[in-house]
């Protein structure tokens, strides 16, 4: 019915794809980094844990295992409900910072391959 004439762009770079992986993997790094600061606080201050087992806590919640320790306040448990939603989150976002170069590049190319197709049939 609508046929719109559009140009597609040519795949960038080999050398500049892995520049956006990279990118796009120290973000992530980045993303986790703060989460985990922010899980070690809150179980160092609302649980009062120590350093180590606030880490451990924190890493395990935010790699989706669930806590170590029993907590014994209201105020850790509403932390420990929150955080482990927002590292719910967390996960989702990171993992799709971490394939968008690559599921991006498969679309691109895989639209360059169709669109060629379709210019030796006209």
């Amino acid at each position: 019915m609508f046929k719109f004439e559009q140009k597609t762009k040519p795949l960038i770079s080999r050398k500049n794809y892995y520049k956006r992986l990279k990118d796009n993997f120290l973000l992530s790094i980045a993303i986790i980094l703060i989460s985990l600061a922010l899980g070690v606080g809150g179980y160092m201050l609302f649980a009062n844990l120590s350093f180590v087992d606030a880490v451990l806590n924190a890493s395990m919640i935010l790699g989706g295992m669930g806590p170590v320790d029993v907590l014994h306040t209201d105020a850790a448990k509403y932390f420990a409900s929150f955080y482990a939603l927002f590292s719910g989150i967390t996960l989702i976002t990171t993992v799709g910072i971490l394939f968008a170069p690559m599921v991006h590049r498969m679309m691109h190319r895989f639209h360059l391959e169709t669109d060629s197709d379709e210019d030796k049939n006209n």
